[in-house]
């Protein structure tokens, strides 16, 4: 019995992995890393996070290693603002070169917004893109309304808002994409 039990458990613990665990830019195909690796000059937003280069991050992931690969990316943040009086409580906003806000709540990210460049902002050294979908800041109305899981929010009080299937929205101005967005937002309508 006890010479079983010690084959039993050797075969055991040599069916084990070696405990390291995949990232997500290696693992679910669905979820945040989209089972790609993504070039080191490219930022990847995504419905449930984002990827910054070769890391890839889900909200709730930390503010540091999230900013840190966001820096190698895009260059250095250009400035960091807070709001207490947001809907969903305190939020933390991070800004980097190419118009992309990443928002962070108790040191964790919890979404990000992408704009269209103003006056004065840094060009990104890194490409920022979305990850599903031809849709980018820029993108013509026709072409954005044509898009896999686009729907128009009629009640939105905010301009012409629109979404991208059940976890990314934007805005459309002058007849082209000029927001994207996914997570928690500091949006008062």
């Amino acid at each position: 019995m006890r010479f079983a039990l010690v084959v039993l458990t050797a075969l055991a613990l040599a069916g084990c992995d070696s405990g390291a665990v995949p990232s997500p830019a290696e693992g679910d195909p669905g979820g945040a890393g989209g089972g790609v690796a993504v070039a080191e000059n490219i930022v990847d937003l995504r419905n449930d996070g984002l990827a910054a280069g070769p890391e890839a991050f889900y909200f709730a992931a930390g503010r540091s290693e999230v900013e840190a690969a966001l820096a190698r990316t895009l260059g250095e943040a250009t400035g960091r603002t807070a709001n207490g009086e947001c809907g969903a409580g305190p939020i933390e906003f991070t800004d980097f070169p190419g118009g992309l806000a990443v928002h962070f709540q108790q040191g964790r990210l919890i979404g990000w917004n992408w704009r269209m460049p103003q006056d004065g902002d840094q060009a990104p050294k890194g490409t920022i893109r979305l990850a599903d979908g031809d849709v980018v800041l820029g993108t013509a109305r026709a072409v954005a309304e044509a898009a896999p899981g686009f729907a128009r929010i009629t009640a939105s009080t905010l301009g012409e808002e629109f979404s991208l299937g059940p976890s990314i929205g934007g805005f459309i101005e002058n007849d082209a994409v000029a927001m994207l967005y996914a997570g928690t937002q500091c949006f008062f309508r």
